[in-house]
Parts: structure tokens; C-alpha cells; sequence
């Protein structure tokens, strides 16, 4: 008698592999909404703080919550050979991000922004490839190359072009923070997904800490509602919950797979920025949320 399938989760529980994909998918997606509040959330902790202070803030913060659980969880210290990955999740997605993209948003819209999120599945695909020797289908790498063009395109547009400072640090935060997906994701195969951001925002304390000191002693804050609902959603939100989901899933259906939902993530961030920011929405919004949305369909029915 042939028996049914399964896998055990990071948690430890055995489930069978259709509805840990299901699932893993549903946990990626939810990982992609709390991202796509990240930039408009900074732009309004940018109000009161500023950006060394806010990315110095945010992962103080962060680390506090996830050092909590740890502790109280009584959870042990990682092995000694997943410690330097642990130090790349730290480098490019506690740090790395945050600042690149926060410095970018001090003369950046959102919109323009979010063109370093557009590119961001492709580029993470690639480093998986790279680190992990996955090897996706040819009709995913096609449906994956057309999403990120659509994206690029429409982000492009609506910031008119024009390169930037702005955009050399968007560009180093797509390099740094596909490395910590990338990395966190392997991870997330050997713990649980929020122990691994957990401990990545821990090894952080020790500079962020101090930095955050620094920061807070040159640059003026002024506590408004604003303000200090960004600094919260991003510590919070984006920086711990978010990326538990957000390993959790690339964990259960790989970080290619996982990588193009992000697909949707820049226009996503649009919609907030409309409701959240005022800024102005085109008509060529819906056109690439359905070329993105059947981008996303392929990819994730594609075989690697």
C-alpha cells in the first residue's frame, strides 16, 4: 500500500507536501504584504528621525522583540557552522537594506523607490542559483524576467527615468538584501524561519546599539503620530514579523518560487503610498498589476 508523502516543517510537525506548499506560499504572501508597508511606513518615521537614527531605531527595537522570544522560549544557541550565514541575513537584511533604502528615501519617492523591490525577485533567483545551485525551468526564469521588466517599466515611468544618488543606493540594497534572502532562506531549511531573523537581529546589537546612541545624540527627533507609527510598523512589522513569515515560506516552497510573489510587492507599496501618502496613482497601475499577477501564476506552476 503506497503511503502519502510528507515533510517535516521547521516547526517539527509532519504535513504533507501539497499543503506545506500551500501554506509556505500563504506565509511568503503575507511576508510580501508587511513589505510593502516598509517604504511608506519609513517615509513617515523620516518626519521625526533621521536616517542613521531610524535604521539605528528599528533594529534595536527589532532585536528587543525577537531577543524576548528567544529568551523566552529558552531557544539554544545556533551551531557554530551557521553562524557566518547568520552574519550575511545580518549584513543584508538587518543593516544593509534599511539604510541603503532609507538613505534613498530621503530625496526618493516611494514610487521611484520601489524599483529596487521590482528587481529584487529575479536578482534573489539569480543568487539562489549561484549559492544554493537550484536550477528553475527555462519558462520560469522567462515568466520571472517578464514580471521584473513589467515592474521596472512602470516604476521607471513614474519616476521619469532620471538616475540618481538615490539610485546607486537602491541598486547596492537589491545586491545586499538578495544575498540575506538567499541566505536566510537556506537557513530557514535547518530552524525555524523567526530564529533565524531572530538571531540575525541579535548579532546586531553590538553595533546598533551604540549606533543607535550616536545617532540620536546629532540628529534632531520629533515624536509625532506619524513618526512613531513608521519606526514601529518597520521594527516591528517589516524587520521581525514579516520576515518570520517570510523564511517560513521560502523554507517550505524555495526562494525562487518564494522570491517572484515579491513581484507584486512594488505596486502593493503604490497603493499605500496612495492611501498612506497622498501620492498620485496612474492608469498604467492595473495594466501591470495583471502582467505581474499572470508573471506570478507561471512562475509559481513552473517546475525547476
Amino acid at each position: 500500500m503506497k503511503t502519502q508523502s510528507s515533510a517535516i516543517a521547521p516547526t517539527g510537525i509532519a504535513v504533507s507536501g501539497r499543503p506545506q506548499a500551500s501554506f509556505g506560499t500563504l506565509q511568503a504572501a503575507l511576508g510580501v504584504i508587511a513589505f510593502s508597508l516598509t517604504f511608506p511606513a519609513t517615509a513617515w518615521g523620516l518626519e521625526g528621525f533621521g536616517p542613521w537614527s531610524l535604521v539605528a531605531v528599528r533594529s534595536v527595537l527589532a532585536a528587543l522583540i525577537a531577543g524576548g522570544c528567544l529568551l523566552a522560549l529558552r531557544v539554544p544557541l545556533p551551531a557554530r557552522e551557521h553562524w557566518a550565514g547568520l552574519a550575511v541575513v545580518a549584513a543584508g537584511v538587518v543593516l544593509g537594506f534599511p539604510l541603503l533604502t532609507t538613505l534613498a528615501l530621503e530625496t526618493s519617492t516611494t514610487a521611484h523607490a520601489a524599483v529596487v523591490v521590482g528587481l529584487l525577485p529575479l536578482t534573489t533567483a539569480l543568487m539562489s542559483a549561484l549559492r544554493m545551485g537550484t536550477r528553475p525551468s527555462r519558462t520560469f526564469w522567462v515568466a520571472a524576467l517578464a514580471g521584473a521588466v513589467a515592474v521596472l517599466a512602470f516604476t521607471v515611468q513614474q519616476s521619469g527615468g532620471a538616475l540618481s544618488t538615490a539610485d546607486l543606493y537602491l541598486f547596492a540594497a537589491l545586491l545586499v538584501c538578495a544575498a540575506g534572502y538567499t541566505e536566510g532562506g537556506r537557513l530557514a531549511r535547518v530552524m525555524p524561519g523567526w530564529q533565524v531573523i531572530g538571531w540575525a537581529l541579535a548579532l546586531c546589537l553590538p553595533l546598533t546599539v551604540p549606533l543607535a546612541a550616536v545617532a540620536l545624540s546629532y540628529e534632531p527627533v520629533q515624536l509625532t503620530f506619524h513618526s512613531v507609527a513608521g519606526v514601529l510598523w518597520v521594527a516591528a512589522g517589516s524587520q521581525f514579523l514579516g520576515l518570520v513569515v517570510w523564511y517560513r515560506g521560502m523554507a517550505a516552497v524555495g526562494v525562487p518560487k518564494a522570491s517572484q510573489l515579491q513581484l507584486a510587492q512594488p505596486l502593493l507599496t503604490l497603493v499605500w503610498s496612495v492611501l498612506l501618502l497622498g501620492e498620485h496613482l496612474t492608469v498604467a497601475a492595473p495594466l501591470t498589476a495583471a502582467a505581474v499577477l499572470v508573471c506570478i501564476a507561471v512562475t509559481q506552476r513552473a517546475r525547476g
